[in-house]
C-alpha cells in the first residue's frame, strides 16, 4: 500500500524517490495542475512520480466510489515529462482494478472522443494545457462527455491526501492503435469546404501539430504549416492561442502569405484561435459570437453558453434575438461550461480563452479544437461572398482587452476574491466613471456591468497562481483603458496578496 502522501519533499533524497509528494494545490476547481520540474530550478517540486502513482490510485478508488465501469482512456500531451507521468498514473490505476486503455501521444479531445469509440466511462488525459514547460496535470472525467467538477476534484483531493487508497485486483493495461487516424476521421467527416480556403495551421511546435494540418486537409482547405513539427522545447513562443507572443506570429504570417485565415491550436488541442485576412486577432468570444449567429440560422432557437470573460454583445445582438435564440453567461472554465451546456441543452457553448464546445449535431459536447476550426470553415463556406473580416464587422461595437494575469497565491487567491466580490456588490447602484453600476455578476469572481454595457471581471484563475482580469467598453478603446487603470488596477492594487500586472493595455 502506498502510504499518505506528502505536501513537501526535498528532491536529491531518499524520501524523494520512494515517498508520495503530492501538494494539495494541485488539485484544481476542474482538473489538476502541478510543477513538476522542480530540481534545478528555483521553484520547488509539487509532484513526483511516487506521487502521479498514489494520484492514479486515488483516481482509481474515486472511480469505484462513483459506482461506473471502472474502464479508462488515457493519453498524454507532447512534453519530455508527459509519457513517464502517464506511466506512473497507469500504475496507480491499474493497482486500484482499472482496465486502461492507452491511445498514446493525444489531443485532450482525442482522448474525449476514445470514450466514445471505445465505450469507456472513463478518461485520464496526461497534460498541462498551455502551461508552460514544467507544469504537468491530468483532465479527468467519469461521465462522457463531461470531466470532473468541483465536487469530484474535492473528493479525489480528498481520498489522495488522506491516503484513503483502495487496491483492487483486476487492473489491466493495454494499448490502443490507430485511434489518431480514425479520431482525424471522425473530425472531418461530412466536411467538404467547397470555398477555396488558404488556411494557416498554427501549432507553437506542440502536439496539435501531429493532428490538425492533417485534420484540415480533409476538410478541403489549402493547409499552410506553421510550427507544426513536435518540439518540446517549445523554441520560439508557448503554444498558448490567447498569448501575444503566438498571436503577432499568426498575424505576421497571414499577412507574409495572404492567407485566408489562421487557426492557431493549443498544447492539448482543445483550444482555437483566430487570426482574421488582415491579420487582426479576433478573441474567442466574438468567434463564438459569429458562430451563433450563423448558427442561430441554421437552428432557430438555439441556446448558447458563454463564460463570464466573454463579451457582453451577445445580450444586444439583433440576428440573435431575431432567430429567438438566448444566452447563458457561466463560469469560466472547460468542466464547467461543458456541463452547463449539457444541463441547459444548449447547441454551442464558447470561452473566452478559445474553448468551443459543440453538442450534436455538430459535436459531442465536449471542447475539441478541430471541431472549432470545423464550424469555423463552415462557417466561411455558407458564406461565400464574405472574408473573416467582414463577418467581424457585422458585430456590434466593443473594446475589449486581453486577459490580463496578475500573480496570487494558490492559498489565498480565494479568499482574496471573496473580499473583493463584496466590495464590488457594495457597489451597485453607485456610478463608476460616471456610470450606473447596473448588475453584479457572482457566479465566478464579480463582473461588474455598467450602464452603457461596459464591463469589468475580476476572477481568481482555476489552473495557475493567478488573478484573471477583463475589461470591455462599449465606447472606446480609450475608455477601456480608463476603466483598467482608474478602476480596476487601483482596486486590486489595495490588496498585498495580489502581485504586480505583468501587462498594460
Amino acid at each position: 500500500m502506498l502510504p499518505k502522501p506528502r505536501a513537501d519533499i526535498a528532491p536529491n533524497t531518499l524520501d524523494f524517490e520512494i515517498l508520495p509528494l503530492v501538494k494539495p494545490t494541485g488539485f484544481r476547481e476542474y482538473d489538476a495542475r502541478w510543477w513538476f520540474n522542480g530540481i534545478g530550478h528555483e521553484k520547488a517540486p509539487e509532484l513526483n512520480l511516487t506521487g502521479v502513482q498514489a494520484l492514479g490510485l486515488g483516481m482509481a478508488t474515486l472511480f469505484h466510489e462513483l459506482g461506473v465501469e471502472p474502464k479508462v482512456v488515457t493519453g498524454h500531451d507532447f512534453r519530455s515529462i508527459s509519457q513517464p507521468i502517464k506511466n506512473a498514473l497507469i500504475l496507480g490505476m491499474v493497482q486500484g482494478g482499472c482496465e486502461v486503455l492507452d491511445v498514446g501521444l493525444a489531443l485532450s479531445p482525442m482522448v474525449y472522443w476514445s470514450q466514445f469509440e471505445l465505450d469507456c466511462a472513463c478518461c485520464a488525459m496526461v497534460t498541462a494545457s498551455h502551461n508552460e514547460n514544467g507544469w504537468t496535470g491530468v483532465k479527468m472525467g467519469a461521465n462522457r462527455p463531461l470531466t470532473f467538477g468541483p465536487d469530484e476534484m474535492g473528493r479525489l483531493k480528498e481520498i489522495v491526501l488522506n491516503g484513503e487508497f483502495q487496491p483492487r485486483a483486476g487492473g489491466g493495461h493495454f494499448r490502443v492503435g490507430d485511434i489518431r487516424e480514425k479520431y482525424i476521421d471522425a473530425v472531418a467527416e461530412g466536411v467538404s469546404i467547397k470555398r477555396p480556403l488558404k488556411v494557416i495551421a498554427a501549432c507553437g511546435n506542440g502536439t496539435a501539430g501531429a493532428f490538425a494540418p492533417d485534420a484540415l486537409r480533409k476538410m478541403g482547405v489549402e493547409v499552410i504549416e506553421m510550427d507544426c513539427n513536435l518540439d518540446n522545447t517549445f523554441p520560439k513562443y508557448n503554444p498558448n492561442p490567447e498569448d501575444a507572443a503566438m498571436l503577432h506570429a499568426m498575424s505576421a504570417a497571414v499577412k507574409e502569405l495572404g492567407a485566408d485565415i489562421a487557426l492557431g491550436f493549443d498544447g492539448d488541442g482543445d483550444r482555437c484561435g483566430v487570426i482574421d485576412n488582415t491579420g487582426d486577432e479576433i478573441f474567442a468570444d466574438k468567434i463564438g459570437l459569429m458562430l451563433a449567429r450563423d448558427l442561430s440560422k441554421e437552428y432557430p432557437g438555439a441556446k448558447f453558453v458563454v463564460d463570464v470573460k466573454s463579451t457582453g454583445l451577445y445580450k444586444t445582438d439583433p440576428v440573435l434575438e431575431a432567430n429567438g435564440s438566448t444566452v447563458d453567461y457561466y463560469k469560466t472554465g472547460h468542466s464547467y461550461i461543458k456541463r452547463r451546456t449539457t444541463d441547459l441543452d444548449a447547441l454551442a457553448g464558447f470561452e473566452k480563452s478559445g474553448h468551443f464546445f459543440f453538442r450534436p449535431p455538430i459535436g459531442l459536447g465536449y471542447d475539441d479544437g478541430l471541431i472549432a476550426a470545423k464550424a469555423i470553415l463552415e462557417m466561411l463556406d455558407r458564406n461565400p461572398d464574405k472574408t473573416m473580416a467582414d463577418l467581424k464587422g457585422e458585430l456590434g461595437t466593443a473594446f475589449t482587452s486581453l486577459t490580463m494575469s496578475p500573480h496570487c497565491a494558490d492559498e489565498v487567491k480565494y479568499d482574496v476574491i471573496e473580499r473583493i466580490v463584496e466590495e464590488y456588490k457594495g457597489l451597485l447602484g453607485t456610478e463608476i466613471l460616471g456610470r450606473k453600476v447596473v448588475d453584479v455578476n457572482t457566479v465566478n469572481g464579480a463582473r461588474v456591468t455598467l450602464e452603457d454595457g461596459s464591463w469589468v471581471l475580476a476572477r481568481a484563475s482555476s489552473n495557475k497562481p493567478e488573478f484573471a482580469v477583463v475589461v470591455e467598453s462599449m465606447r472606446s478603446q480609450e475608455d477601456m483603458v480608463a476603466l483598467f487603470r482608474e478602476e480596476v488596477k487601483p482596486r486590486l492594487a489595495k490588496y498585498p496578496e495580489i502581485g504586480a500586472y505583468n501587462q498594460e493595455i
